[in-house]
């Protein structure tokens, strides 16, 4: 073991109370979130900010610690709701507020709550990190667009916490910035507010002829996701004080996958037990959940045409698809009571089971009943009950895992 090597915080998304319980129940050392307005996933579901206190308390008795996003620009008509948002967050326990505009940085230093400079502020060399330490920071998320190398020399610089993606989307404008959003659709990347027109194919025209072509194979504006599991113990020898995992706007059941994944690997490496064997699985078990394909990022080149997706949307291995609900839980006997309205489950299955309380539950159906008889396989309309060793409420979902 490699006492000489401090562990980093793994920081897992939350969008959503299911997102927010899966977090902390997958092995997160934190979570960030937004709430309502200011932060750079608008689209979310996201928090209400009297939800705050509720939140800090429940990811506490966990020794979860909360990190808040107020990552957009801020305009003038809106600095009285920043001031609120911030004093809120101060009292209600948040330990990072994330942002780079002048006026988030000032209502922190206001009200003295610890604040982390954003990604957005595309730090790039030591004597942005050193300015922004200067100015206050506690912590800083480099930009995306530095190798590994740039980073350790960073971090040798500057004592200063380092914040660098690990995993999730990447963005075309990188650090962000990118106004195509905006331009086409008046929906602005910078606000949160983004569509994503570059994630689809397009095609050139020739004014003179008509003529048109198609850009490739490729979606060539949309970048495959960052997965840096292959290198994971390059980064944790490397100093950075924590890793983020992006995808606040993904699935409860990406955000499970990708976090105890992770988690494991950690402390695997920590134990000495990190091996080349082990990475390509765990890869591999990361490809089933929402992904555009994988890339290095920035880490060791820049990004070429490898990098780039090569189908809309996702390539994910596996699906789940919605099969019914909870009825009930028995926690003596560990046996959950569920009724199917659309799917059939048989021996074997693997699914989910998902809800606010419960997070994301993920088992393989080793036994069925149906009216206290073993059965191999239960239909749509029945209700039948397994064994499930975690505790599970009354109106959870579940669903059915299906390979692509």
């Amino acid at each position: 073991m490699k006492k000489e090597i401090n562990r980093p915080e793994l920081l897992a998304p939350a969008g959503n109370w299911t997102m927010l319980t899966t977090a902390v129940n997958n092995g997160a050392n934190a979570v960030y979130l937004g709430v309502e307005n200011l932060n750079m996933r608008a689209k979310s579901k996201n928090f209400k900010v009297d939800e705050l206190s509720e939140i800090v308390s429940f990811c506490a008795t966990h020794n979860v610690d909360v990190h808040l996003t107020v990552n957009t620009i801020v305009y003038e008509n809106e600095l009285d709701e920043l001031d609120l948002l911030i004093k809120t967050a101060k009292e209600s326990g948040v330990k990072y507020v994330i942002g780079w505009d002048m006026a988030v940085i000032n209502a922190c230093k206001k009200y003295e709550i610890p604040f982390c400079i954003s990604t957005q502020a595309s730090i790039s060399n030591s004597g942005a990190a050193k300015f922004y330490k200067d100015l206050g920071a506690d912590r800083i998320v480099l930009a995306r667009e530095l190798s590994l190398e740039q980073i350790k020399e960073i971090k040798q610089k500057v004592d200063i916490e380092i914040e660098t993606f690990i995993h999730g989307a990447m963005c075309v404008a990188v650090s962000g910035r990118c106004f195509m959003s905006h331009e086409l659709f008046n929906k602005s990347a910078n606000r949160g507010e983004c569509i994503q027109p570059c994630r689809r194919e397009y095609e050139v025209i020739d004014t003179d002829s008509g003529s048109k072509l198609i850009l490739g194979s490729d979606y060539i504006m949309s970048p495959k996701d960052l997965n840096t599991l292959e290198f994971i113990d390059q980064l944790i020898e490397s100093g950075i004080d924590s890793f983020k995992i992006e995808g606040r706007k993904r699935s409860p059941e990406y955000a499970a996958k990708v976090i105890s994944t992770y988690r494991k690997a950690i402390d695997l490496y920590f134990e000495g037990n990190l091996t080349k064997e082990v990475k390509i699985k765990m890869i591999e078990e990361l490809g089933e959940v929402y992904n555009r394909g994988f890339s290095h990022g920035f880490y060791f080149d820049e990004p070429g045409a490898d990098d780039f997706a090569e189908e809309y949307g996702s390539v994910a291995t596996t699906k789940k698809v919605y099969a019914g609900k909870v009825i009930n839980y028995y926690s003596k006997n560990q046996i959950v009571h569920v009724k199917l309205e659309a799917e059939n489950l048989a021996l074997g299955d693997k699914i989910y089971i998902m809800g606010n309380s419960s997070g994301l539950i993920e088992l393989e159906l080793k036994s069925l009943m149906k009216d206290e008889n073993e059965i191999l396989e239960a239909v749509k309309g029945d209700e039948i009950t397994f064994k499930c060793s975690s505790k599970v409420r009354p109106r959870d979902q579940v669903y059915k895992v299906v390979t692509r």
